[in-house]
């Protein structure tokens, strides 16, 4: 049924003038546990379908997605793509993937151990209360989704995609009496359930220090110091600095402060940076990219040497040059040499930021925002838990002076971080 509703979608829009097409349609099945305010209140299996279309015509084009599979709603679907893609603006960039051999994709079970999910979802409830009685949990989201894709377009071709995933997410605080910590969360990805929840990702971790910051000391000047980024925080930050530099939209601008760096030095030596989304490393990852091409591994940046850019195909049309072979995200940064103690051993002042809240960075690669949830660190120890306090910088220069990463790392399932640590940022206090 999925193949002929493909098949029929394609010839429908060739049929109706469209010089290309690409369709691909999504059945997908989750099994939800929610937790609020530490009691299991919600069980349930939900059910979606998904249709997206793409069409080009006098390098005009246009997409449309719906949610439902009936004739009827295929039918409209395909006349209001082709219409939005009459009324766009030209531009020789649009383009679809060339033709590439079938291949189908596996990764992950294609059912979930319910009882199991309960089992450990109630164990981490019973944890909780008797390892951090002073932990609220506000909220947490436990479930297993199985998604099944098939992607084809008019030059032939023809991918199945099919990933069982476990994904499980938290947010919490601490409290005594009055006094209460800044919430935190965080997350991850597993194939399996053969540990407990809280052995998995940074979770452990951030509940315990979410108890120690219910009592937080405000810094008091302004000084150039150094920070450690957690991995709960790099993930983001790496994110901020790919966004302005790699992908298309800063490429095609001409405002990345890289757009002639590939092969030249942009990081500190020690700096590797992998996108793998199909190394089996990377549980949450992804076999086709959107530009609808086989995913392959890639290293962005190597020993500080910018490697590739992560243009999509109509970005390298754009630009002219070369096509990314993957999405970026499933990144795995290599670890370095000391120990997380090792390093903050290092640090005269400055503090570990665990969490940032902040607008995105400007083009250049300045950023200002609130490190939350973060720790002082003076004299090469950490001293105690800070209220919110500013930091500004630059995302650019960071990646020059790095004073050093940590040989132990985390694995969220979706990505693997370790801690680093850089000189030169402004830390604000009151």
């Amino acid at each position: 049924m999925e193949r002929d509703i493909i098949n029929y979608t394609l010839e429908k829009l060739k049929a109706n003038g469209m010089d290309h097409a690409s369709c691909s349609l999504e059945q997908s099945t989750k099994y939800e546990m929610n937790v609020e305010t530490g009691k299991i209140t919600l069980i349930r299996t939900v059910f979606n379908n998904g249709l997206s279309l793409y069409a080009i015509k006098d390098n005009k084009s246009g997409s449309y997605n719906v949610n439902k599979l009936d004739q009827e709603t295929i039918d409209q679907a395909i006349a209001t793509v082709i219409e939005i893609a009459e009324s766009s603006e030209p531009d020789p960039a649009h383009a679809i993937a060339e033709y590439q051999p079938p291949a189908e994709f596996r990764t992950g079970p294609n059912k979930p151990n319910q009882e199991s999910m309960y089992n450990r979802l109630e164990e981490f409830l019973e944890q909780v209360k008797n390892k951090y009685p002073k932990i609220m949990l506000d909220n947490a989201y436990f479930d297993f989704t199985h998604r099944v894709r098939y992607i084809a377009n008019s030059n032939g071709t023809d991918f199945t995609t099919e990933k069982g995933i476990y994904r499980f997410s938290s947010m919490f605080s601490g409290h005594d009496g009055e006094r209460s910590s800044s919430f935190n969360y965080t997350g991850y990805a597993t194939q399996e359930l053969d540990r407990e929840l809280l052995a998995y990702g940074s979770l452990d971790t951030l509940l315990q220090q979410s108890c120690e910051q219910i009592t937080t000391q405000t810094l008091s000047g302004k000084f150039v110091g150094d920070v450690i980024i957690t991995p709960d925080c790099l993930s983001d930050f790496l994110s901020y600095v790919f966004g302005i530099t790699i992908y298309d939209g800063a490429l095609i601008s001409g405002t990345s402060v890289y757009k002639d760096k590939l092969g030249q030095q942009v990081a500190d030596p020690r700096l590797v940076i992998h996108s793998r989304p199909v190394s089996p490393e990377i549980v949450d990852g992804y076999f086709i990219t959107g530009d609808g091409y086989q995913a392959e591994n890639c290293t962005i940046i190597d020993h500080g040497i910018l490697k590739t850019f992560l243009l999509t195909l109509y970005g390298a049309n754009k630009t002219g040059l070369k096509r990314a072979v993957n999405n970026g995200g499933c990144y795995v940064v290599e670890p370095g040499e000391k120990s997380l103690d090792e390093i903050v051993s290092q640090i005269d002042r400055g503090i570990m930021v665990a969490r940032y809240s902040g607008g995105y960075p400007s083009q250049n690669g300045d950023f200002s925002g609130v490190a939350k949830n973060s720790y002082y660190i003076e004299n090469g120890k950490i001293q105690y838990p800070i209220s919110e306090t500013m930091i500004s910088g630059n995302l650019i220069n960071m990646l020059k002076n790095i004073i050093d990463i940590s040989r132990e790392r985390v694995d969220f399932g979706s990505g693997i971080y370790p801690w680093i640590a850089f000189s030169g940022v402004t830390i604000s206090g009151r």
